[in-house]
């Protein structure tokens, strides 16, 4: 099983695909997600989300604010101002 994922800033999308993990810091920590992860909705501190691929390869994106949702196996990272690092 893997997690959909799709980063996506206010012009465009950065980044979408499968991934066996997602570590996102937010403004009470950071937050970890894998496969089965109960539904939440996070607002996002500026730093780095990590996107471990289901080949292991990490995905990085510097994020300035925006939130992340998980509900189900999709996990969509949306931020106002985002780039892949």
């Amino acid at each position: 099983m893997a997690l959909n994922v799709s980063v996506v800033s206010a012009e465009r999308e950065l980044w979408s695909g499968e991934a066996k993990q997602v570590v996102a810091r937010t403004t009470v920590g950071e937050i970890g997600i894998l496969t089965g992860h109960e539904p939440v909705l996070g607002i996002l501190a500026p730093g780095e989300s990590r996107i471990t691929t289901t080949d292991g390869t990490v995905v990085k994106a510097r994020v300035e604010d925006g939130f992340l949702s998980v509900q189900g196996d999709t996990v969509t990272i949306v931020a106002g101002t985002a780039e892949l690092v």
